[in-house]
């Protein structure tokens, strides 16, 4: 199967604008398709969910759409997946709920290699209720947060663990199935940041052991919010705050107030769009999401290679995405030169690769960069061969510039 890198960048407005996006990390570009699954959502009849008014049920061909497509993303049950305003958004409402279990002496597990989002709203809910918060670490030389890393902070009063797919900083993929088992194990559950793996790799919640896995579709070619799947059966047994008169049924409990309508048809658009990414693909739309995966790995894991390749021969670049198993994502930082530098001189050049630590900062102190980071190149499923040229070309002639 092949990823139809000339059919996908076709569908990109964005791409018109002539620059080379290597900031997928921080948020992907847009297909055509999503922006006119909202443009139609919100040109419509739209009114609050129900099944009388045309209105009414277009809200609900929209809540059940979305739901559907990401439950066939994430190999999870539609009944399972929650939508909220970002995934840090619904990380902090998860973690407040989730302590209301909790009691003090009770232990949970956050990682450094973690994105802020699954680390902070852990920490902060484990200290309103008198929890023990504990540190996995990770391997600076490699990048490695392994199996043994969650063991070493495992206890029977562990009540939570809370580890990354993909660091969003360097890639690195843990293995989160033998990491599922260990906490399971204990009791414990398992929150997954999902938010920079999704965009990736093929997600199956129960092949991963995740008991709550977090993602949103702006990183994946779709619309600005936030995404939790879970089992059915877990979420209700949670009693989050809410409402009065708002529904108790699940997954509708955890979504506090009225949907964005037009952003569940953007992201179901989306998922479709992931979808037909391989023309050749056949089947379920569960199946073909498998298909053009595995062709879009491949794809970007080609560009990767390539990238790293042409860096290995540039003595001043250090490359701090290492691990074994890691997404399409390094982080580079460049002997005697800031890396804020290098991000205006590609920027002034058209391509887009920020500098910064992007909210992984305990990972960008752990590698030594402090708060500061370093320069992120993210491959999205657009990035082509000539974007890779452009790149490579504009940091080469920053290090050919003065200090």
């Amino acid at each position: 199967m092949t990823h139809d890198i000339a059919g996908v960048r076709a569908q990109f407005p964005a791409l018109k604008a002539g620059w080379a996006h290597f900031d997928g990390p921080g948020g992907s570009q847009t297909p055509q398709p999503v922006i006119d699954a909202v443009a139609e959502a919100l040109a419509g009849p739209l009114s609050n969910r129900g099944l009388t008014t045309v209105g009414e049920r277009n809200a609900e061909d929209c809540v059940v759409a979305a739901r559907e497509a990401m439950a066939d993303l994430l190999g999870a049950e539609p009944s399972g997946v929650v939508f909220g305003r970002s995934a840090t958004q619904l990380t902090y409402d998860f973690s407040r709920t989730l302590a209301r279990t909790w009691a003090a002496g009770d232990e949970v597990v956050v990682t450094r290699l973690d994105h802020d989002s699954n680390i902070r709203p852990w920490v902060q809910a484990a200290e309103a209720v008198g929890a023990v918060v504990r540190w996995a670490d990770f391997d600076p030389a490699t990048g490695e947060l392994t199996a043994r890393h969650i063991a070493d902070q495992l206890s029977d009063h562990t009540r939570l663990v809370a580890v990354t797919a993909a660091s969003n900083l360097i890639g690195s993929r843990p293995d989160l199935p033998a990491i599922a088992a260990l906490v399971h194990e204990r009791g414990a559950l398992l929150h997954v940041d999902g938010v920079h793996y999704t965009a990736h790799a093929p997600v199956d919640l129960a092949a991963l052991g995740a008991d709550f896995f977090a993602c949103s579709p702006y990183k994946f070619l779709g619309p600005h919010l936030g995404v939790v799947a879970s089992r059915p059966d877990l979420l209700e047994t949670l009693r989050p705050h809410k409402l009065l008169p708002s529904s108790d049924a699940v997954p509708e409990r955890f979504e506090l107030g009225t949907l964005p309508y037009e952003l569940l048809a953007g992201t179901r658009a989306a998922v479709d769009f992931l979808a037909g990414m391989d023309p050749r693909a056949r089947g379920t739309r569960r199946e073909r999401l498998l298909t053009s995966f595995g062709s879009l790995e491949r794809h970007e894991d080609a560009l990767r290679r390539r990238i790293e390749e042409e860096l290995s021969r540039l003595p001043e670049i250090t490359v701090h995405s290492r691990a074994a198993e890691r997404t399409p994502t390094l982080l580079l930082t460049i002997e005697g030169r800031s890396t804020v530098d290098a991000y205006r001189h590609l920027a002034e050049r058209a391509v887009a690769a920020p500098s910064g630590a992007f909210y992984a900062l305990e990972a960008s102190r752990r590698l030594g960069l402090g708060d500061t980071g370093g320069l992120r190149v993210g491959l999205a499923p657009y990035n082509d061969e000539e974007d890779v040229d452009r790149f490579l070309e504009a940091l080469a002639d920053f290090l050919r510039t003065a200090p």
